[in-house]
């Protein structure tokens, strides 16, 4: 399935219309992959990455999904909420950087109040106190802010484990994980035991969602996790709807039989 990307899957949140879809972009495969029928033009490396995305669906489907499974009965959901938020909460860190070094200082600021209001008033980030209070920003990654810096467009690649991602978002992991804070814990079986919770904390949110996956299972995961990061990146922005344009106009022809 952040991102913000260690562990198992890739962790990527994102506010707005396309939520369900960012969710499903997330789950590193559902199914086997089938040959498409036309490359797509952001995925030169489709046979690589098929087959990599098969090796994630074996994984899921007998690692991952059972364990995530077992935790959504047996977790009592207060709990599985109070942990979903103890994770975002370290995750307001990297965002409050890259928005700095995205030259938003309104969103760093953001950022910065909500893991001071959850870190203290809300006992570690267990409570989000901060939402309720209308305090409320975009996430930010190294990913986006080299988007910011000009790397456009990149080609797809989906990485064993960690599932979809691109080259660009990709070369931002490293500088991702050296700002979530679980990184400098120095005992190795809390670090590697809360890494693990995190994993199966998010896996177990898209259990769900990953019914309403239709169609050929490869390209709806790709698409919509291109269309959700070009989300992120333009901040909830989807560009220009043609069918809004004052220049677009029926003619009586269009409605011929």
């Amino acid at each position: 399935m952040a991102a913000q990307r260690g562990g198992f899957i890739m962790f990527n949140k994102v506010r707005g219309p396309l939520l369900l879809m960012t969710s499903l972009a997330l789950l590193s495969g559902c199914a086997g992959a089938q040959v498409a029928e036309e490359r797509h033009p952001d995925d030169p490396w489709e046979g690589f990455n098929r087959r990599v995305f098969a090796f994630n669906d074996v994984v899921d489907r007998y690692a991952l999904r059972p364990v995530a499974s077992g935790y959504a009965t047996l977790t009592p959901q207060p709990v599985q909420t109070g942990v979903g938020n103890f994770f975002s909460n370290l995750g307001e860190v990297r965002t409050a950087l890259n928005s700095v070094l995205q030259g938003k200082p309104g969103n760093a600021g953001i950022a910065t109040s909500r893991f001071l209001i959850n870190s203290t008033v809300g006992i570690g980030g267990l409570w989000d106190f901060a939402t309720p209070m209308e305090i409320t920003g975009q996430e930010e990654d190294f990913g986006q802010t080299l988007a910011v810096w000009g790397w456009g467009e990149s080609r797809y690649l989906v990485l064993p484990f960690l599932g979809p991602s691109t080259l660009r978002d990709t070369s931002g992991m490293p500088a991702d994980m050296a700002t979530y804070p679980l990184t400098y814990l120095e005992e190795d079986a809390l670090r590697i035991g809360l890494s693990a919770l995190r994993v199966i904390d998010t896996r177990a949110g898209f259990l769900e969602q990953e019914e309403l996956i239709f169609g050929e299972r490869y390209s709806f995961i790709r698409d919509a996790y291109l269309q959700s990061r070009r989300y992120q990146i333009n901040d909830g922005e989807m560009g220009d709807d043609p069918f809004a344009s004052d220049d677009f106009e029926f003619d009586d022809a269009d409605f011929d039989e």
